[in-house]
């Protein structure tokens, strides 16, 4: 019989290619994850909650109802697939600038976390998974994308030519809804484009916030903006400007689709909400901007869905 040492010695030996095995597969796991969260904050995945109620809203708002569950869940993938390319391409675009601006140096790109082509292939998936979701809508969609696509491309290099890259960046993103909506009725419609401007205005109203915060770094490196150009005060009043053309593009909306006391009361809370946003930002406290930017923009878009689904659910 074996001696008990030997046994031992051989019962370790067979241990070790299995615990090799379990130790390889952890290590692989904890990769994979930590790419996983790195791409989320490459781009800035919370953010999504800015552009798809809106987009969901203008799938409801097409149909007066609420389209099938298959039609939506297409339209989020798309709209991620989208949304995933549009910040990859501007992560690639400005990784130069990025690298020079303390507030962004440690991003994933400049900082090395993340290596260009690996962006790139992120970028390359993403228009897949947007093409993909594309054919399984109405017909049209799938030869639209480009015209989608084309602007992410273009706004990167907007902020290089005029300080009106925000009213570009906003009607980029005020796409979504526009899109959303043609996928639900499969036609392109003048209404569809009213809602759009609403959520460029909205959108161009809050970028115009946060490029405050690199005022001193754009003027110092060419890189045009609103508060640049004119600084901080004028940036303000343009935000409050675009905030209220985008109310008044959405009491539009409500109007020319003849909806009811509902929606309108939507507008109306949306109203109070940017109306605050702007005001805790009136004595240009700039250490207020990630409230303003972050939780005060996706309450508006979260409520503004609330109200529009209530809308075509009972009016």
């Amino acid at each position: 019989m074996p001696s008990a040492p030997g046994a031992a010695r051989r019962s370790e030996a067979e241990r070790r290619p299995a615990l090799s095995t379990r130790r390889g597969l952890a290590a692989r796991a904890s990769a994979a994850i930590t790419y996983l969260k790195l791409f989320a904050r490459l781009i800035k995945f919370e953010h999504t909650i800015f552009a798809l109620p809106f987009a969901y809203a203008g799938a409801f708002l097409a149909e007066a109802r609420i389209p099938s569950f298959w039609t939506m869940f297409w339209i989020t993938v798309a709209m991620v697939g989208a949304r995933s390319l549009a910040m990859a391409l501007n992560r690639l675009l400005d990784a130069g600038i990025d690298a020079l601006n303390p507030r962004t140096k440690d991003r994933e790109i400049p900082s090395g976390l993340l290596s260009r082509a690996e962006v790139w292939a992120f970028a390359v998936l993403s228009l897949a998974v947007l093409v993909v979701a594309t054919f399984q809508l109405p017909v049209i969609t799938r030869y639209l994308w480009p015209a989608v696509v084309a602007p992410f491309v273009v706004y990167p290099f907007t902020k290089r030519w005029t300080w009106l890259c925000h009213l570009f960046l906003g009607a980029t993103i005020g796409l979504g809804p526009v899109g959303a909506w043609v996928a639900v009725t499969g036609r392109v419609t003048w209404v569809a484009f009213l809602l759009g401007a609403a959520v460029a205005f909205w959108i161009a109203g809050f970028d115009v916030i946060y490029a405050c915060m690199d005022m001193e770094f754009d003027r110092e490196h060419d890189i045009r903006s609103i508060p640049a150009a004119f600084g901080i005060g004028a940036a303000l009043w343009a935000t409050r400007a675009f905030h209220f053309t985008s109310l008044c593009l959405l009491v539009a909306t409500g109007v020319v689709l003849a909806r009811g006391a509902v929606f309108l009361a939507g507008v109306a809370v949306c109203a109070a909400l940017l109306f605050y946003e702007n005001w805790i930002l009136r004595t240009r406290d700039l250490t207020r901007v990630d409230f303003a930017f972050q939780t005060m923009n996706s309450v508006v878009s979260v409520v503004f869905l609330l109200f529009a689904t209530v809308s075509v659910l009972v009016e």
